[in-house]
């Protein structure tokens, strides 16, 4: 098992899946390919289960395990967030990738306003995007900014504990749900009375969490956390909406109230056929945009008040980095309008830059084609598991 995870985390894969009557397979680039040739028995995929499993108490009910989260980390492979489910009454397992070293903004390429927003002294900073997207890199990298440069107490809440935070000029305490504190809503209210200048959630999933958050805010706290959300738009609304109906306008108050910025983001795959590239959407809680969060009618006017704060106040929508990004040539121009939110006005406001960037020239829409081709597999990786035999 390990030498097959080691050459999966060599070959750069974010991600491992685990299944039994299915190969070993990694995510790698974002594109989810196999590592071996022989498929794994019910019996296989229970043994790596066990071993991944630290808690004993876990380890001895096994068999009636549904869902458990834990993390894993082995000398000279790495560290790794770890989901067990149950699918056909087997075992699968998913295994996150965790880099031990804490990224940077620097390293994350991310925008420089993400100074600005890590210098917050208060309000609800939130990371989101879908699943893969590197909200946990961004959120770390988040963390070791104020962690590097400000005197704070930084508590976070987790499940399990991903990217591990060495004090700096800060103290940071971290817990881990089930292990540390029952619940994130739990280990919130509790957090609030150790004293923090910063507290980290790891995913904001229901109202109780999301109430706590937003009076944690308003308390004078800076709250960071993540949303399942493409957009900073989309984000208001899904908040709003984990409301009953009746509370929701006094959820509109306290939210324009208490949110500092949104920071939305997408991995795109780079032009050079070497890994991935944020793109990201960055919103920052102006006056205008709180008075559009005030107003039912006016959330969908948001993506173009942040256009046009991007000079003043450093915020940016996706098409407007795409386009950095295509300038730049860190990804294809057929990449970026695939990804663009309104791929027609990408299309447009992308000829008009190019044309105004070289005024003697037509602009061009042609780029270097992503090469997408993987190396081909180890026969070394294809060997039966002789590790998992009885």
């Amino acid at each position: 098992m390990e030498k097959i995870i080691k050459a999966a985390v060599e070959r750069g894969a974010s991600d491992l899946h685990i299944k039994a009557g299915d190969v070993f397979r990694a995510r790698i680039d974002g594109k989810l390919v196999a590592l071996t040739r022989q498929a794994l028995t019910p019996e296989q995929t229970k043994a790596i289960a066990l071993r991944l499993i630290q808690n004993e108490a876990v380890r001895q009910d096994i068999d009636n395990l549904r869902d458990y989260d834990c993390s894993w980390g082995a000398t000279g492979i790495g560290r790794f967030r770890v989901n067990i489910l149950r699918q056909r009454s087997s075992f699968m397992i998913v295994m996150r990738v965790i880099p031990f070293e804490v990224p940077t903004f620097e390293k994350l390429q991310l925008p420089s306003v993400m100074n600005s927003i890590a210098q917050a002294e208060r309000g609800m900073v939130l990371v989101t995007g879908v699943t893969g997207s590197g909200k946990s890199s961004t959120m770390a990298a988040l963390l070791h900014q104020i962690n590097a440069n400000q005197n704070k107490h930084v508590v976070t809440l987790e499940n399990p504990i991903e990217f591990l935070h060495r004090d700096l000029q800060s103290s940071i305490t971290q817990r881990e749900i089930g292990v540390d504190t029952d619940s994130f809503s739990v280990g919130l209210r509790a957090a609030l009375r150790q004293d923090p200048d910063v507290v980290m959630i790891g995913e904001m999933r229901d109202a109780e969490t999301i109430d706590t958050a937003m009076k944690a805010a308003e308390t004078g706290h800076l709250l960071i956390s993540t949303l399942h959300t493409p957009d900073a738009q989309t984000t208001i609304s899904r908040i709003l909406a984990m409301f009953p109906a009746e509370e929701q306008d006094t959820v509109r108050i306290r939210l324009a109230e208490s949110l500092a910025a949104v920071v939305s983001q997408r991995l795109l795959p780079r032009a050079d056929g070497q890994g991935r590239v944020v793109a990201a959407e960055v919103m920052v809680c102006t006056s205008t945009i709180r008075e559009l969060i005030l107003e039912p009618n006016r959330v969908a006017e948001i993506p173009e008040y942040i256009a046009e704060g991007r000079e003043q106040y450093g915020m940016q929508t996706f098409d407007q980095h795409l386009a950095d990004l295509v300038t730049g040539g860190r990804v294809t121009y057929d990449v970026a309008l695939s990804a663009a939110t309104r791929p027609s006005d990408f299309a447009l406001q992308f000829r008009m830059l190019r044309t105004s960037a070289v005024p003697d020239r037509p602009p061009t829409m042609e780029m270097a084609a992503v090469q997408e081709s993987a190396p081909a597999l180890s026969d070394g990786l294809s060997v039966g598991f002789e590790f998992l035999d009885s």
